[in-house]
């Protein structure tokens, strides 16, 4: 059995990441050590590994799924397990280093994240899979997994999970910092100037690239709208937008988390629907959801992170695959920068866009094998820090 790293060693985890939006597998090697108040990381590589074609299909239709079989789950958590595997092999054999520990987050196939009644009890609950053991014998050291469920008995959504790397990092002295996730679902992390993570705000601020990715699959067979050219074609419905801006996720106040239950198929079907009673081209589909997740993300901010940041500037930082796609980060910045904030993303804080939850969840394994919580309360709404996850030894 390895033992935990002297508490003055730095330490070289591997984080592994696939998010809501399905597309594959991100994985950040990074090389943590104890700092004097928090965590110091350092980025040593970032792969990236799309899913098949196939295996893409199987994840969609387990998450977003009204009757599947024992059969197809139990073959789909070994399935990603064999590709999260694969793909720490090929990080290993293109980036050598000495391993020592993986935290993996698995694919989130289900989260209800409030109680509700099933088979006579009132309950939330959340599954992410991906069998950590194939994961630990490709590796030969320990992996951390299913790191949801602590936070959640403590009384938290058990998400977000990224604001503890956010705050690690990002920072800072004199400016404020939102930290704005653009995955599937989109998650913001606010930092005022020279906060106590207590003082931090984050929360789900509803679909990112969810309902853009499914209307464009649907409408051009494409998985997603590169760069937000199809987008640029088209004109935004405001008819189609305002009654969704009104829906009631956006109002509800944080702490709060989304996924494919509130803007999966039930969603994107009623969206689609709306667009043809317009008689709308299907670029203007493609426009009217991009502006659905801008504005969205400008309604988390300008209601529920703007009163925390009165008075100064903001850097609003972007991260995840909606960093690239340049028509919704022109909206955001429409939106976003008459409220005082710069709009950049993490590539230009030092930090790959592409690696930054996979790099949140090498820093929650290396928190929760050092026997550190790896939750922010103030993020989650749980009552008290809690030890995130679950060991598989090698």
């Amino acid at each position: 059995m390895i033992r935990p790293a002297q508490p003055d060693k730095p330490m070289i985890v591997a984080g592994i990441m696939s998010g809501t939006s399905a597309d594959g597998i991100d994985i950040a090697l990074v090389r943590i050590r104890p700092g004097a108040s928090q965590p110091v990381l350092k980025l040593i590589a970032h792969c990236a590994f799309p899913f098949s074609p196939v295996l893409r299909r199987a994840v969609l239709a387990a998450m977003d799924s009204s009757a599947t079989t024992t059969a197809e789950l139990a073959r789909l958590n070994w399935r990603l397990g064999l590709a999260y595997a694969e793909a720490l092999r090929s990080t290993l054999t293109a980036h050598p280093v000495r391993l020592q520990l993986v935290g993996c987050h698995g694919q989130t196939i289900y989260h209800q994240a409030t109680s509700a009644r099933y088979a006579g009890r009132d309950f939330a609950c959340t599954w992410q899979i991906g069998e950590p053991a194939m994961l630990a014998r490709e590796s030969g050291v320990p992996v951390v997994s299913n790191f949801r469920p602590a936070d959640m008995l403590a009384g938290g959504q058990g998400a977000p999970l990224v604001p503890l790397l956010d705050y690690t990092i990002f920072r800072h002295a004199s400016r404020g910092r939102v930290l704005q996730n653009l995955g599937g679902i989109g998650n913001l992390t606010a930092i005022p100037p020279a906060s106590d993570i207590s003082q931090i705000l984050a929360f789900d601020t509803g679909p990112a690239n969810m309902v853009i990715d499914a209307v464009t699959q649907s409408l051009f067979q494409k998985t997603y709208d590169r760069g937000g050219r199809i987008a640029a074609r088209g004109r935004v419905l405001n008819s189609v937008l305002d009654p969704l801006l009104r829906h009631r996720f956006f109002a509800a106040p944080p702490p709060k988390s989304a996924g494919r239950e509130q803007f999966g198929t039930a969603f994107v079907k009623d969206f689609l629907a709306s667009c043809a009673g317009q008689n709308a081209r299907p670029e203007d589909a493609v426009a009217t959801a991009t502006a659905l997740t801008a504005h969205s993300i400008g309604i988390a901010y300008s209601r529920f992170v703007q009163p925390r940041m009165q008075n100064v500037a903001v850097d609003y930082i972007l991260s995840g695959g909606g960093s690239r796609n340049l028509t919704l980060v022109a909206m955001l910045g429409e939106i976003l920068e008459p409220l005082n904030c710069r709009v950049s993303t993490s590539d230009d804080h030092g930090l790959p866009s592409q690696a930054k939850e996979a790099a949140a969840f090498a820093l929650l394994a290396w928190q929760t094998w050092h026997h550190r919580p790896g939750n922010v309360p103030a993020a989650t709404g749980a009552a008290q820090p809690a030890l995130l996850g679950q060991i598989t030894y090698a």
